[in-house]
Parts: C-alpha cells; structure tokens; sequence
C-alpha cells in the first residue's frame, strides 16, 4: 500500500519516532526512512540513504542532536553520521550520476538512488518513510512524508549520511576540477560558482540538462 503525502503544519521542535512508533505499534518491525543530497545541485551526483532505526529504548536520546542535515553545520553532521552508522540496525546508500540526471530528469534520478540505496540493505524493511517522495517501481508499503527530515528521526538521519556521502564526494571532484570550487559550494548554483561558470564554461560533472548549464553550454565541450 502507498500512502498520499501527509500533510501536517505542525513541525516538532527535533524529529521523533512518533511516525516510527505508529507503525511499529501495528507490527510492522522495520521502517526504513529515506532522503536525499544534492537534488538541486548544478553539478555532481545526487545521493540517497537509507536508515532503519532499531526498536530499542533510549533511542532518541541515543540521537538527540540529529537534524534535517540542512540545519547542521558541516562538523555536526560529520560527527552524527558516525553515530547513527553505530545506532543503526541497517543502512545503505545509492547515486545517481550526473550523466543519469540528464538523461532521466532529476525526479527519476532521485528516485534510482533511493532504489539503489535500499539494495544495499542488509536487511529489508517492512515499510518506508520517505521525504516528500514515492517510489512507484518499490514493492513496498510506503509513505510519503512533507517536511520528513524535520518529522522523522529515520528520515532525518538518512539525510546526514547523504549530505555527508555526498559532500565527501564532492571534495573528491575539487581536486579533479579546481576551477569550480566544489570544495566550498558542492555543486549548487552559488555566486561563486556561476562565475567559475562564465569564465570557465561547464565541466564534465555538470548536469547539462539545468537550465543554467544549457544556457553556458557553449563554452566548452563538457565531453
């Protein structure tokens, strides 16, 4: 069964498990939350997560500082992945490549590396948590949840181990292609990399296929 986007105005001061428990409390033993990093990116892969919490007491208390990772700085979020890679009963991670976005368009693609992130399960949920997103190719019971890396502590959780996976990624790009400053901005439309842009043209991890790219396409062969 997949269930519409929930709806709710209302967001907790940290993410909980009250998602997390209501499914539990119906038998359902593994709840897997899933989010992404790097969906709105210009250049690079965009990253997917996946993270199964376990049924234990003094859990949220275990991850009292985990956030949606876009509220956390670079050294939190470091230090939380480390943990919740500890507290967690499985995880996984899945990329979608830049060539993949283009070709596909960047919803598609998301969706490819949550699938490819739950592969790499070493075990499989029951039932999925997934920010603001359904997988209709996903034989599983589902909910799509607005705002979930501010809700659930599972999906908020998968968020800093796709931040995290994908920044490092990022950093790594840096030293292929220096003249873009994928170190500082990781790949989003930033005033500093727009002009790498105009002085530079696209490089090979742009995503050709955003708007801002086609338009400097031009410049350089991306190839």
């Amino acid at each position: 069964m997949i269930r519409k986007p929930r709806i709710v105005l209302e967001i907790p001061p940290a993410p909980d498990l009250t998602n997390e428990h209501s499914l539990w409390k119906g038998g359902i033993r593994l709840v897997a939350g899933l989010d992404e990093a790097g969906r709105g990116a210009w250049a690079g892969p965009v990253v997917a997560a996946v993270v199964i919490l376990p049924q234990i007491a003094n859990l949220e208390k275990n991850l009292l500082g985990v956030r949606d990772s876009k509220q956390m700085n670079a050294r939190l979020r470091e230090y939380w992945a480390e943990i919740i890679r500890d507290q967690a009963q499985a995880w996984g991670i899945g990329y979608a490549e830049h060539s993949e976005i283009d070709q596909l368009g960047i919803v598609p693609a998301t969706r490819l590396a949550m699938q490819r992130a739950l592969s790499k399960l070493s075990e499989t949920p029951d039932h999925l948590l997934i920010d603001a997103l359904l997988l209709p190719a996903v034989d599983k019971p589902q909910t799509a949840l607005v705002k979930g890396d501010q809700r659930s502590l599972s999906i908020a959780a998968a968020s800093i181990l796709a931040k995290t996976t994908r920044d490092a990624l990022m950093r790594l790009q840096d030293t292929c292609f220096p003249l873009y400053g994928f170190i500082r901005h990781k790949g989003y439309g930033t005033r500093y990399h727009q002009q790498a842009l105009l002085e530079n043209g696209p490089c090979p991890i742009h995503r050709m296929s955003f708007r801002p790219l086609r338009e400097r396409s031009g410049k350089i062969d991306p190839t």
